[in-house]
């Protein structure tokens, strides 16, 4: 019988393309599915996980579609990663949650170690920040994987080929920083290290392959991958060096992904 995992946020820029590279392994992937699953109600998340019985719980979903709820956003960064962690503790499966590289805030310096300390206050980087340190008080075997900007190939979705597009569509440019330095790597890497995090020890673990490049060299680099079809500008308009650095998983470099780079 072919090991099963579940994933919440299925249909996301991650999600997605977790769910095709398992299935190519192999995998019998059971996508959460929030209509028939309430993430508020304990005892159908408990049933549905119990039921479904996988090896792995990759947790991914975000609060990225609001419908208006009051607390919405808190309720689903927070109290439902919150509720997994318990639930997969006490039913023994193995618990991945995808948090994020904005649990630091612009303010803070990096790049970034194991050792450096969350200070996001306020939105979605505090939400992940506090949700961190829940998971791992609910759940201590948990992995949680800190992740950068995704770079897909698609002009849609959460990732930095559409950001782009998005760019030239609404301004006739893109104009980016020349003193970013982005967290951030390869989706097709991202999915596969997500994988082997789920076998790996239980943990905090950071996920980012750029190694030395500012935001304006990888946009020029993509530009040039895509055909030139953008306009990139340079700016010194933000300032940050956004890296993380983790030995114990290493992405393959950004250069190697991206031959244009300089």
């Amino acid at each position: 019988m072919a090991s099963r995992v579940i994933i919440t946020g299925a249909n996301g820029t991650v999600g997605a393309r977790l769910s095709h590279f398992l299935r190519q392994q192999g995998f019998d992937v059971i996508p959460w599915d929030r209509s028939r699953v309430p993430v508020d109600d304990y005892a159908a998340m408990e049933r549905f996980v119990r039921e479904s019985a996988p090896e792995v719980l990759f947790h991914l979903a975000i609060a990225s579609r609001p419908t208006g709820r009051p607390g919405e956003s808190w309720l689903i960064n927070y109290e439902w990663p919150s509720e997994l962690a318990w639930i997969t503790r006490t039913l023994g499966i193995r618990f991945v949650f995808s948090s994020t590289a904005m649990v630091f805030s612009n303010d803070a310096r990096g790049p970034f170690t194991r050792d450096s300390q969350p200070d996001a206050a306020e939105g979605y980087g505090y939400e992940k920040r506090r949700a961190e340190e829940r998971v791992f008080h609910q759940n201590p075997e948990a992995r949680v994987v800190r992740l950068g900007w995704q770079i897909g190939e698609e002009p849609t979705g959460n990732n930095m080929v559409a950001f782009l597009e998005d760019k030239m569509r609404q301004e006739g440019r893109a104009r980016v920083s020349t003193r970013w330095y982005p967290a951030c790597s390869m989706l097709d890497d991202t999915v596969r290290a997500l994988h082997a995090l789920s076998q790996a020890e239980p943990g905090l673990y950071m996920l980012d392959s750029n190694e030395r490049w500012t935001f304006y060299e990888i946009a020029r680099a993509l530009n040039a991958r895509h055909g030139g079809r953008w306009q990139v500008e340079p700016t010194e308009d933000f300032v940050f060096d956004q890296r993380m650095r983790d030995e114990r998983i290493r992405l393959p470099s950004l250069k190697e992904r991206l031959p244009e780079l300089p």
